[in-house]
């Protein structure tokens, strides 16, 4: 099969032949209909977070089940699934005390002993965060995959195994938004529109979009934020501060910058609550004023939406099809494999929101 292959930190992907192994108890081969191009991904590409190497980026993908290892009960071939790197392994203190999120499901790879699930003439192609969906196939643990319901395109769908449950869970699961408060979002790319359209589905009353892209502003409005703050022309905290006449309840970070971490800690009013989202490199750390933590104030993770995917997933389709929660508007080009390269270029340059890679 053709996958797209990193093989070294800022170089660019390279489309190679590889081979997929065959699915051994409780894994799934798929058949990969469309990935969207996340940041995270470019993170590994830039060699901000190290990642050994070879391997296959790619973790929000949606696919066909093409067949089917022993002891795999969940799946059939032709079901139609969405795959989501947060594979849960049923068995681990987080997965038993509801965060199977948090598991990182170390236990549904391979043992080092067993052949790799990807390699190239003998040589191991490392699998990234268990799936690896830059690649027209998929093999992974069942854990990792959940059904969808017919009706939504999957072109659309993988949207939701990653960018989608990152923003709009962080938004119902993590900050447990409540209606009427108020919410500012920092970045405006996938995962911040996503926090944008899940405050908004909460009930939240005013949903501020920060950014420094006209454009990408403009995009949130279109999906719920009722105000927007040009970072370029101004100091974002202090606008903030001033719409709302001292500060947010809840701040959302979707960057993944010391400066834009430390502002949502600003942003918020005594008794509000800082959710960091964005991706930080290696060695960055945040500060912030240890006083004002009397107010109140609170700092917390969301890692992934802090999801149950086997539950959210489905139900975030649901919105989809329902119409509260807008996929179409969020995806700015859909591209070849071929053209992978050509997507993390564009966005470097800023010009999508989302990209998809459809196959």
């Amino acid at each position: 099969m053709k996958a797209a292959v990193m093989r070294a930190a800022k170089q660019p992907l390279e489309v190679e032949d590889i081979q997929i192994s065959k699915p051994g108890p409780h894994e799934v081969l798929l058949r990969t209909e469309a990935c969207g191009v996340c940041h995270s991904d470019l993170h590994m590409i830039d060699g901000a977070i190290p990642v050994p190497l070879p391997t296959v980026l790619g973790h929000e993908p949606a696919g066909i089940v093409e067949q089917v290892g022993d002891q795999v009960g969940y799946v059939k071939p032709g079901d139609r699934v969405v795959a989501c790197l947060s594979v849960f392994c049923g068995a681990c203190e987080f997965c038993l005390s509801g965060r199977p999120n948090l598991c990182g499901g170390a236990s549904t790879a391979r043992a080092p002993e067993a052949p790799p699930r990807l390699s190239k003439d003998g040589e191991t192609i490392h699998q990234f965060t268990h799936l690896s969906a830059f690649a027209e196939q998929m093999l992974v643990h069942e854990n990792a995959v959940v059904k969808i319901q017919d009706e939504i395109p999957l072109d659309r769908a993988c949207l939701i195994g990653c960018g989608v449950t990152t923003g709009v869970g962080a938004a119902l699961n993590t900050a447990r938004v409540e209606a009427g408060s108020s919410v500012c979002v920092i970045g405006c790319g996938g995962v911040g529109l996503s926090v944008i359209q899940g405050a908004s589905i909460a009930g939240a009353g005013r949903i501020i979009a920060v950014d420094r892209v006209s454009w990408k502003l403009d995009l949130a409005a279109s999906l719920g934020a009722t105000d927007g703050v040009d970072a370029s022309e101004s100091d974002p905290v202090m606008a903030v501060r001033e719409l709302t006449g001292g500060g947010v309840d809840y701040a959302f970070e979707a960057i993944g910058l010391k400066e834009t971490g430390e502002q949502a800690f600003h942003m918020i009013k005594a008794g509000g609550m800082a959710v960091i989202i964005g991706v930080y490199g290696l060695g960055v750390n945040i500060e912030l004023p240890g006083l004002a933590f009397l107010q109140g104030k609170r700092v917390v993770g969301s890692m992934m939406g802090s999801n149950r995917f086997r539950i959210d997933i489905p139900r975030y389709a649901d919105f989809y099809l329902d119409g509260r929660l807008k996929l179409d508007e969020m995806i700015s080009a859909r591209r070849k494999l071929g053209e992978i390269n050509d997507a993390f270029d564009a966005m470097r340059k800023v010009e999508v929101a989302r990209s998809v890679i459809t196959f």
